[in-house]
């Protein structure tokens, strides 16, 4: 393990304990970080350390893990990007509440000045068990929307927050992203490397590329969150006043149909226009048109030289299916961050573009 003394000194005075650093949003806060200068821990329970990053071992369900690994830690700034899916919402809010609650607690000598969480629009759709099916705001959603009557993790977390925030006197924000696109491997909600293996899968069985979601989303409007612009808004709410003890959304800023979209990527991930197929009649989840298909990857991964031939740490079937098979409009606002200065924004296509581009040169996918 990397010790302290081997850390370049943050040229920023602010040093930023990532959690969850492994996943999209994580990496992508830990790169803008280390180019701004800032000094950089993670913590895991590997402890992984790489260039420009200090790996700290600890164990988010084990207060006391938590304790020892963090009693010598002095970070001003943390970023909360981890959780664990559990089989029940009231098992994700002792488990994900509970993770956040001591880690904030075994910091309460450290110096914080800003807590930054990532969470996203189950705030207003509800959770997995129960995903928009009871009444939701109208859209665009907007950050004043009361909570939903149903019980949340989300909900959990923030309030684990806020109490630390006053106990502890620093400040936070919330940030709700739609769905996140961007790079990491073996991550358990990937839309853009979910999409990529099943249009590799069906170049190389030569099978239709088949739009998995409802008629809605086909159709309708919708719009996504690229992790470097989630990463941007965090550190900027991070240190920058107008951003301090606010929930924010942050979605690209585009909009677009899943029916314009859908070709677009097809062709920058190589399928024959012939073999792509919009909705038709009704969903066709993932998870079913590729189980007869995954035994394959091997194989494919072995033709191209690619680094990783378990599918599973590539393809989150399950993830991509509940995000298009919704059977309603999911449209974000982002006047409230934009009114207080956060003014970045994305082109949604060109952003699957470059994170197809970056798997392909690290022979992820052919």
């Amino acid at each position: 393990m990397t010790s302290i003394a081997d850390t370049p000194p943050s040229s920023t005075g602010r040093t930023a304990l990532i959690v969850g650093a492994s996943g999209i949003t994580g990496s992508a806060i830990a790169r803008q970080l280390i180019a701004e200068g800032w000094e950089v821990t993670t913590l895991s329970r590997s402890a992984a350390s790489t260039e420009g990053i200090r790996g700290i071992a600890a164990d988010l369900r084990d207060p006391e893990s938590l304790k020892s690994a963090l009693a010598d830690e002095r970070p001003t700034h943390v970023f909360f990007t981890a959780w664990q899916k559990q089989d029940s919402e009231a098992e994700n809010i002792t488990v994900n509440g509970g993770m956040l609650r001591d880690l904030l607690a075994a910091l309460s000598h450290a110096p914080l000045q800003h807590v930054a969480l990532v969470t996203g629009l189950k705030h207003y759709l509800g959770p997995f068990e129960a995903y928009a099916a009871g009444a939701t705001p109208d859209t665009p959603f907007h950050e004043e929307e009361p909570r939903l009557e149903t019980p949340n993790f989300y909900y959990a977390q923030e309030d684990e927050l806020f109490a630390a925030a006053s106990l502890q006197r620093f400040e936070w924000s919330v940030h709700r992203a739609h769905t996140i696109i961007g790079h990491a491997v073996g991550n358990a909600m990937n839309m853009g490397l979910t999409i990529a293996v099943q249009a590799t899968i069906a170049k190389e069985l030569d099978l239709d590329f088949v739009f998995p979601g409802s008629e809605q989303q086909w159709n309708g409007l919708t719009d996504m969150t690229d992790a470097s612009l989630l990463a941007e808004q965090m550190i900027w709410a991070s240190t920058d006043p107008a951003g301090a003890n606010e929930a924010f959304n942050i979605v690209n800023g585009d909009v677009f149909r899943w029916r314009w979209m859908w070709p677009r990527l097809a062709a920058d991930l190589g399928v024959p226009a012939e073999r792509v197929v919009g909705f038709s009649g009704a969903p066709r989840p993932l998870e079913e048109q590729m189980a007869p298909h995954e035994a394959a990857w091997p194989q494919i991964a072995q033709k191209h030289g690619l680094a990783e031939a378990d599918i599973s740490r590539l393809a989150s079937w399950w993830h991509t299916d509940a995000d298009l098979g919704r059977d309603m409009e999911v449209v974000t606002d982002m006047g409230k961050s934009r009114d207080a200065g956060f003014l970045s924004h994305r082109r949604t296509e060109q952003a699957f573009k470059d994170l197809f581009a970056r798997y392909r040169s690290e022979r992820i996918i052919p």
